[in-house]
């Protein structure tokens, strides 16, 4: 009954949606109104109407929030801002954002959603101390902004000014019935520039289902109940543990890559061609088990190329395509078309771990692969990788780290080397070397190393499924299911190693003592900067 329609103020874009805007407040006025009478049954009625909102038709990027509304009167700002990915803007929608964080590195990448954050936390930090006690704001956004790339862009800049979460809905998704539209992960953010005494996480055990509530002493970026840490893209891992690289990049317009189908009818017309071609992967091949071929001339005699014409075709279309390139790098490569963009060719066995995964499967599928094959850029790998990183890296625990920090193509996994893999930390006690671990250091990793290989022995026993059809939640092989569970056990006690803490209850506990280690690893770190500086003095 306190409440009236004119002390609610909103912007819109489009003029016809912004008269419906105001329409809609006195109907939801009317329709309480009703509630009221019916609760005390007594009439209550506001008519004729003598109030009315102010609904501003324009940009709410460009206009000045102060001249709309005092701030002296404002109590909370909310909304459901357009999305639009960094790739998706207009070039006006761009500009906008590049205007709205002008000198903060990286802003190219920040979907649309992201203005509204900043220009709100603007907007009260020059509102003034009792404005900054006082008003509250809840924003829908896409679950983007708190993942990945992103989060590393926005959150600092938002800390700066003193932003703290008061609430969070974690990703859930949300459709509408207009047909054709797509189904959206979206998040909830409530955030002010004070603090609160009570915050409250709402977690998704199924997406498409109802939160439940958890009390949080504090919500960082990532809507963990953890510090305020951003995770910053890094060169090297924090932890003693093999790097990781893309595979590689050939720049050839197609012309070295070949289905079964494509290799044979080649190798009817070029026989001696056989010895040249490799198996090649990318993320699909790798995960669904198809077969792509690559000719690989890098290392091919001049005189062995000279007697092989069609190679020598597919050589020159490559010389060709590369000409053509508006890239200068690009048609520099031209001089050597028989080589690779980037070429990373372990002469061992590697790790792969593909770089987009379905968000359907508990865990992104990882494995070994032979030298003779060729990854592409569209995975990663790891040369030195052994039986115990492969453990850790299929583990509950890394995939409870992959799902809070990663970004995402669509809903799916997109794993990245400087984010994820580099910022994570690794049980400290088992990364020492091994003639100075423990006996008990020793047993669990040698318990993790077991399991792991359990889990490629459980693999093994369906040589005629794909890693696609082992970890489809639908057809995962009991078998594969029980050796996952072994090994995250084994993952968990070397965390819980010296520890008094119980066993992880689920992925936000298992994250929240994630960035508790990330904060521990990376104080005795130098900075990036001090890093970088002290390579380029040894070099």
């Amino acid at each position: 009954m306190r409440l009236d329609v004119d002390q609610f103020y909103g912007i819109e874009i489009e003029e016809f949606p912004a008269q419906i805007a105001q329409v809609a407040l006195w109907l939801m006025d009317h329709q309480m109104n009703q509630a009221v009478s019916e609760e005390f049954g007594r009439y209550f009625a506001r008519l004729p109407l003598k109030k009315s909102p102010t609904i501003v038709h324009g940009n709410a990027l460009q206009l000045d929030w102060a001249s709309i509304v005092p701030a002296e009167h404002l109590s909370y700002i909310l909304g459901n801002p357009p999305f639009g990915g960094s790739k998706y803007q207009t070039d006006a929608q761009r500009a906008e954002i590049t205007g709205l964080f002008e000198g903060v590195p990286g802003a190219g990448i920040l979907d649309y959603v992201t203005g509204w954050y900043i220009k709100a936390a603007r907007f009260i930090k020059t509102s003034g101390p009792e404005a900054a006690a006082r008003i509250r704001c809840a924003l829908v956004s896409t679950n983007s902004i708190t993942q990945g790339e992103q989060a590393g862009v926005l959150w600092p800049e938002l800390l700066r000014l003193g932003a703290h979460i008061h609430f969070a809905h974690r990703t859930f998704q949300w459709s509408n019935e207009a047909r054709g539209v797509a189904a959206v992960h979206c998040v909830i953010i409530g955030f002010a520039l004070h603090n609160a005494q009570r915050k409250t996480i709402f977690d998704y055990d199924d997406p498409r289902g109802e939160p439940h509530a958890l009390a949080a002493a504090n919500i960082n970026p990532y809507l963990v109940d953890a510090a305020d840490i951003v995770l910053p893209r890094r060169d090297r891992p924090i932890c003693p543990v093999p790097e990781i690289g893309i595979g590689n990049k050939p720049i050839d317009g197609g012309n070295y890559l070949f289905t079964a189908e494509e290799k044979a009818d080649f190798l009817r017309a070029e026989p001696a061609a056989k010895k040249y071609f490799r198996r090649w992967i990318g993320s699909d091949e790798f995960i669904n088990g198809y077969e792509r071929w690559c000719l690989w001339l890098g290392d091919c005699p001049p005189d062995e190329l000279r007697r092989m014409p069609e190679a020598l075709k597919r050589v020159e279309a490559v010389r060709a395509f590369r000409l053509a390139s508006k890239s200068a790098p690009t048609r520099k490569l031209a001089e050597t078309p028989t080589r690779f963009h980037v070429e990373n060719i372990p002469d061992a066995p590697c790790l792969v771990i593909p770089e987009v995964s379905s968000e359907r499967r508990r865990f992104i599928p990882m494995g070994f692969m032979p030298p003779d094959t060729l990854c592409s850029n569209l995975v990663k790998i790891a040369p030195d990788a052994t039986r115990y990183h492969f453990g850790v890296l299929n583990s509950t625990m890394h995939m409870a780290w992959v799902r809070y920090t990663c970004g995402r193509l669509k809903s799916d996994y997109r794993y990245s080397a400087g984010i994820v893999y580099n910022n994570f930390p690794w049980p400290e006690t088992l990364t020492r070397p091994a003639a100075t671990l423990s006996p008990r250091a020793r047993g669990l990793k040698d318990a993790i190393e077991s399991a792991a290989q359990g889990v490629l022995d459980a693999r093994a026993r369906f040589p005629g499924s794909s890693l696609a059809d082992l970890y489809d939640p639908l057809t995962m092989p009991p078998a594969l299911t029980k050796a996952h569970q072994a090994l995250d056990r084994a993952v968990d006690a070397a965390y819980l190693a010296g520890t008094k803490g119980k066993d992880f209850a689920n992925d936000a506990e298992r994250v929240a003592y994630l960035f508790q280690l990330y904060q521990e690893c990376t104080s005795l770190l130098p900075a990036e900067g001090q890093r970088a500086r002290r390579r380029k003095r040894a070099s």
